[in-house]
């Protein structure tokens, strides 16, 4: 079992940046691959990024790539989501999300947080 629970988000101008981050529970956090995830307002919800549970290979969705980071420090059981040159399209409530596997599908992940409000204003 896995428990996630995130932070960090809140209210931005356009242009802004914000840390997201993703308390896990559970020794075996490290054998877990960790994603993010996106829902906005009315819309499906969407991969974000990746990690694998070395930490040694991310992936991004091609809307943040080269404005998100995504990192792991698997000894406080926490990942990070460093978003910067907010958009308002990046409005979202953002999941953390625990899987066996390096995927993007949602379907794959086993575990996830309950998500946190993020607000780009323009």
């Amino acid at each position: 079992q896995v428990q996630l629970v995130e932070s960090g988000g809140g209210l931005v101008q356009a242009g802004g940046s914000l840390r997201l981050s993703c308390a896990a529970s559970g020794r075996t956090f490290s054998s877990y691959a960790m994603g993010w995830f996106r829902q906005a307002p009315g819309k499906e919800r969407e991969f974000v990024a990746y990690i694998s549970w070395s930490g040694l290979s991310t992936y991004y969705a091609d809307v943040v790539k080269g404005r998100f980071t995504i990192s792991r420090d698997n000894a406080k059981n926490t990942v990070l989501l460093q978003m910067n040159s907010l958009k308002p399209e990046d409005t979202a409530v953002y999941y953390c999300a625990a899987s066996r596997y390096s995927t993007s599908r949602a379907d794959d992940y086993d575990y996830w947080g309950q998500g946190t409000q993020v607000t780009v204003s323009s």
